[in-house]
């Protein structure tokens, strides 16, 4: 009996689907579940459900855990909501609310610190995870793996991940490292999705059937346009349907009354925004998410719909808009309204349109996501960083590019990202199907989109590694022993470990092959390995000698090697058998095989232990530095090591050794924030370093060279201990922050820099981030500095912005 399951679902307006009934019921059953299931098929039902357990019994906490603020903010008011303020708290970087309730949501960090605290977690029922796939994250997706490691074996794991190909073994791995695990997989849409392609001033259909979508075969339309048999109908002409009526016809005209430009993508070369949303608006698929992978391509598309003269709102729908506005923004400072692009923004808005990116203020993307969800919003332009988890659904999706920057280059969206982008579309209760539009540009070919959005699940690979922080924390708790032990558990070491069984039976199938082509050689003269190894010199010498740019010593070496090997291959036994070139056939394929069986023997070795070898690197240098010691009983924490064991982040032991070291010791609190600022700011093209004559003077110059000189020692000491190593401090906001901490207006901080006015303020959160680490573990004098550093920088905006509940 599903007593809990049965109830709950009764309460529910659509009832349970079955991969949520199934997963609730586990959980009734006292499993911890893995649910994997496309975006806006409803997983957080599950989460829900664990929830409900928790506040019916009249003990036990649960935990909400996320990988972005953003999203934690959202689901503290979501069940702020359902449970009333006294039962929610929220833990997140910079906001604390009642942090004792019995549900907090909290992002994975502030988990993982609490489990490194030793916090008492005995009332702890259970652990939502909410976007668990975003372990595969480089740099944010280790903590997910030690929360799950670490957690009190008690607690259970509500686990909700997008639909990965492999879903079976993360769930066997969490069955191995929490115990009894239920791994529930759904690709089924609740509201399906019609994929559609925008060319030519037509929306096609990108399959014409089921069948065709399961064989990745593109609609017959669609290949016939591609080719360009059919150039006639424009966006402007219309394209008649089978009553006779336009459907694509605008119902506002171009504002100068000339026709879109033809070409092979969209309504043109340059998507014509104006056409595209009269279109879906026509067509009755608004609200609509049009993704384009570009910050200023965002602001520009509203720009241009602003100035085409669109309007998608009512006087009514504008009053309530600038009531939300007004209340939502009240903490903003006037002066600062200008150089944070408000009015142009409320212009947008008032309109029915609007941005949504990381160079956005904070305040302005909740307002946006509040606006979209109310249906007073129709139409948000947004980077691909809206699609991770914020509860934004829509009718119509957009895609106006196939492929994004990814920081190094240009590259094609896989299928997992499209499957997530487009997953945003259809509405549970609304909409009875949703839209996915790819706009069509010359660079594609039909099958490339129809592969891409008919292959629904990615493989989840872990991103996991050691970490000094982790080590020292570790180490404190279980040991170096023991420490070994349990990160040879993580889900990195897990997969390893998988493909190593896989490349082990492969050399074995390899080696019973090795013996067949050793078999076939065999000569009655003499030993036709050794003769198949002298010929494949002589064909890897004549290759080295057939190089450009040989000097003539290097060209002289190599003739002489080569008659030597000549020689020696004419005085052979084998080479006077009348086979021999048969005999040599099978010889070259032995040699070939043999080098691969090789190269992947060497994978084995580099694979097996990997995650421990690279902890052993990292004891060796917290040993050598200090960090360790040795103790009657073993090895322990030093004091230096207790204080980085409270320092998190990319470079926490430079923090660490540079607070040992007295670095900073003597800076103001400007100086202190811009040193900070240094630590976690990454550049994003060429912004990433000032000259020295645009740094701030006085002693921060000299702390910056002291630091700068300590991070070179540190980084020549990871190379000798064969670990990666880190990038140099990067200055280039250290200008900017030492001015805001000084009390310079946003305006005149910002001037100096490329920033957009929400990147200013999520450096200068993680700046704080650290001020606050300092003040924790420094001595006195330069942790008052830091309290100081740290209140004159969360100010204005800044303040705002994390006052925004």
């Amino acid at each position: 009996m599903s007593i809990a399951t049965d109830a709950f679902a009764r309460a529910m307006p659509f009832g349970l689907d079955p991969f949520q009934r199934e997963a609730c019921e586990a959980i009734e059953a006292g499993s911890s579940v893995l649910v994997a299931a496309p975006t806006g098929a409803g997983k957080t039902v599950v989460a829900e459900f664990a929830i409900h357990l928790t506040m019916e019994a009249p003990t036990g906490r649960v935990f909400y855990t996320t990988p972005m603020k953003a999203l934690s903010n959202q689901k503290h008011r979501e069940l702020t909501e359902v449970y009333g303020a006294a039962s929610v708290g929220l833990l997140t970087g910079d906001t604390s609310i009642n942090g004792d309730a019995r549900i907090v949501v909290m992002t994975t960090e502030v988990l993982r610190n609490m489990l490194y605290e030793g916090r008492d977690l005995s009332a702890l029922e259970y652990v939502v995870m909410d976007e668990v796939h975003y372990l595969a994250d480089r740099f944010r997706g280790p903590v997910w793996e030690e929360v799950i490691i670490h957690l009190p074996r008690h607690v259970r794991l509500v686990s909700l991940s997008a639909t990965v190909s492999n879903a079976e073994e993360f769930g066997a791995w969490l069955d191995a490292v929490r115990g009894d695990t239920s791994v529930i997989v759904s690709e089924h849409r609740p509201v399906p999705l019609d994929a559609h392609v925008l060319i030519r001033g037509r929306l096609v259909d990108l399959f014409d059937s089921k069948a065709a979508e399961e064989s990745h075969k593109p609609g017959r339309e669609l290949v016939e346009l591609a080719r360009g048999s059919d150039i006639s109908d424009s966006a402007a002409h219309g394209h008649r349907d089978r009553g006779g009526h336009n459907r694509y016809r605008s119902r506002r005209p171009p504002r100068s009354g000339h026709r879109p430009v033809q070409g092979r993508g969209g309504f043109g070369n340059r998507v014509d925004r104006v056409q595209l949303i009269a279109m879906l608006d026509e067509r009755e698929m608004l609200p609509a998410i049009d993704f384009i992978f570009s910050r200023a391509g965002c602001d520009a598309a509203v720009q241009q719909v602003v100035q085409g003269g669109v309007r998608l709102t009512t006087p009514e729908d504008r009053a309530e808009i600038r009531a939300i506005v007004d209340e939502r923004c009240r903490l903003l400072d006037d002066a600062d309204l200008g150089v944070l692009g408000y009015f142009d923004w409320l212009d947008g808005l008032e309109r029915g349109v609007a941005a949504h990116h990381a160079g956005l203020l904070p305040v302005f993307k909740e307002v946006v996501e509040e606006l979209f969800r109310a249906r007073l919003v129709k139409v948000v332009f947004a980077t691909e960083t809206l699609a991770l988890g914020i509860n934004m659904p829509a009718r119509t999706v957009v895609l106006e590019q196939l492929e994004k920057f990814n920081g190094e280059a240009r590259v094609r969206i896989t299928p997992g990202e499209y499957t997530q982008l487009t997953g945003r579309a259809g509405r549970r209760g609304i909409d009875t199907e949703g839209h996915g539009v790819v706009i069509w540009n010359g660079n594609l070919q039909p099958v490339e989109v129809a592969s891409l959005a008919s292959r629904r699940t990615y493989p989840l690979h872990s991103s996991f590694r050691p970490t000094y922080n982790m080590a020292v924390n570790l180490v404190d708790r279980l040991g170096v022993v023991g420490t070994r032990e349990v990160l040879e558990t993580s889900f990195a070491q897990f997969q390893a470990d998988r493909s190593v069984v896989q490349l082990a039976r492969r050399v074995v199938d390899q080696r019973a092959s090795l013996a067949g082509y050793e078999s076939s050689m065999t000569c009655h003269l003499g030993d036709f390995s050794e003769y198949a190894a002298l010929r494949r010199e002589l064909t890897d010498l004549e290759r080295e000698d057939q190089r450009q740019g040989l000097s003539h010593g290097e060209h002289e070496r190599l003739q002489r090697e080569l008659k030597r090997v000549r020689t020696r291959m004419r005085a052979h036994p084998c080479h006077a058998c009348p086979d021999r070139e048969q005999h040599a056939r099978w010889g070259e394929r032995y040699w070939r095989l043999r080098r691969d069986i090789e190269k992947v023997e060497r994978q084995i070795d580099r694979r097996t232990g990997q995650i421990a070898e690279r902890f052993d690197r990292i004891t060796e240098i917290l040993r050598e530095l200090g960090y360790l010691e040795q103790h009657e009983h073993g090895e322990r924490v030093s004091g230096a090591g207790e204080v980085l064991r409270r320092i998190y982040g990319e470079r926490d032991l430079l923090t660490a050794e540079s607070l040992r070291q007295g670095l900073w010791n003597t800076l103001d609190a400007p100086a202190l924030a811009a040193i900070a600022c240094a630590l976690v700011y990454e550049g994003r093209r060429d912004d990433g370093m000032l000259p020295e004559r645009m740094l701030p003077k006085g002693p921060f110059l000299d702390a910056l060279d002291a630091t700068q000189r300590l991070w070179s020692r540190l980084d020549d000491l990871e190379q000798e201990h064969r670990l990666p190593g880190s990038l140099p401090l990067q200055t280039g906001l250290t200008l900017a922050m030492h001015q805001w901490a000084r009390g310079y207006p946003l305006d005149g901080v910002l001037r100096g820099t490329e920033l957009a006015a929400g990147d200013f303020v999520r450096w200068t959160k993680q700046t704080i981030d650290v001020l606050e680490q300092i003040e924790q573990v420094a001595p006195k004098r330069l942790s008052r500095t830091a309290r100081e550093a740290v209140d004159r920088i969360r100010r204005g905006v800044v303040e705002a912005s994390g006052s925004a509940l």
